[in-house]
């Protein structure tokens, strides 16, 4: 494309130079200019300048429409895809930017990594790169590129995501007693909806229709599932882990801590503990103050 750009401007010069002297010439004398040379001039304008111009209105160019972002699964084929107007006789290449690697060359794939294809129908305006078993450090910017001189390229950019489990209320959760335990597990990046979502208290699966009561669930399953667990009326004996485990995706937890006045139940046992460990650090101390008291007196005396 900057041949031909270069080209109609050498065009331009040609025939503003070539008009500058023909004026120039005839200017020196008072004789009426030969109309049949002007004709002639403007008829090469014409015939010569205005195809190129058109040749070159006429270069190969990409399809603005083609997604620019494209979101994969870790461990299903990803397709990467650019539209090219008026190819003509060029080639269309796709490239990876993290290390400026060749992947194809118009129908041939010119890497070792036997998960990388191009794929293209002939007479198609269409250029894949398809990637088979993807992994997250293929994410990144591609480029396909037309052999024009320069190129020109088109920029892709990948992302490889794996499913994802994350609870809203993060990795803990303090709460009065009395008051609902209120956990959101949100699965996202599935490729497609868990047919289970599992919640667990400790290590036993929570029970719907357990003595206990007061517990349900809402699930609701799409691109983005959630599932909401309520427990109401907490107690001191619903602290502890909770966790939710879809089928398709990794398992999340939280601890959830009930509190009993001001305090949280679990940091009440802690100060339990640490008034133990005060006894006994004491009674060690004295211990060690009586068989140590008999030495010094002996040593003062002395």
């Amino acid at each position: 494309m900057g041949q031909g750009v270069s080209g109609v401007k050498t065009t331009i010069w040609f025939y503003l130079l070539h008009g500058f002297v023909f004026f120039t010439a005839d200017s020196g004398t008072e004789s009426p200019l030969d109309t049949s040379t002007m004709d002639i001039s403007s008829r090469r304008f014409r015939a010569e300048f205005l195809q190129e111009w058109h040749e070159a209105a006429d270069a190969p160019y990409f399809d603005p429409n083609t997604p620019r972002n494209i979101t994969g699964l870790v461990g299903h084929p990803v397709r990467l895809l650019c539209r090219v107007k008026n190819l003509q006789n060029r080639t269309v290449s796709w490239v990876r930017h993290r290390d400026i690697h060749l992947l194809t060359v118009g129908r041939y794939t010119y890497t070792s990594d036997q998960r990388f294809e191009a794929q293209h129908k002939p007479r198609s305006e269409e250029w894949a790169l398809r990637i088979r078993s993807p992994q997250r450090r293929d994410s990144g910017q591609y480029e396909c590129q037309i052999s024009t001189t320069p190129p020109i390229g088109h920029a892709v950019f990948l992302n490889i995501v794996e499913p994802e489990t994350v609870l809203s209320s993060g990795a803990e959760l303090f709460i009065q007693a009395g008051s609902t335990i209120n956990l959101t597990c949100i699965v996202k990046h599935t490729p497609e909806p868990p047919s289970s979502i599992t919640w667990t208290h400790g290590e036993q699966v929570i029970n719907f229709d357990s003595a206990r009561g007061g517990i349900s669930l809402v699930t609701e399953k799409g691109l983005r599932s959630t599932s909401r667990l309520l427990v109401q009326q907490a107690r001191g004996a619903d602290a502890g882990v909770y966790t939710c485990g879809p089928n398709n995706a990794p398992p999340a937890s939280t601890r959830v801590h009930v509190l009993s006045g001001e305090h949280p139940a679990a940091m009440q046992q802690s100060s339990a503990k640490c008034s133990v460990d005060k006894t006994i650090l004491i009674f060690y101390l004295s211990s060690m103050l009586y068989i140590i008291g008999p030495f010094n007196v002996l040593r003062f005396g002395t």
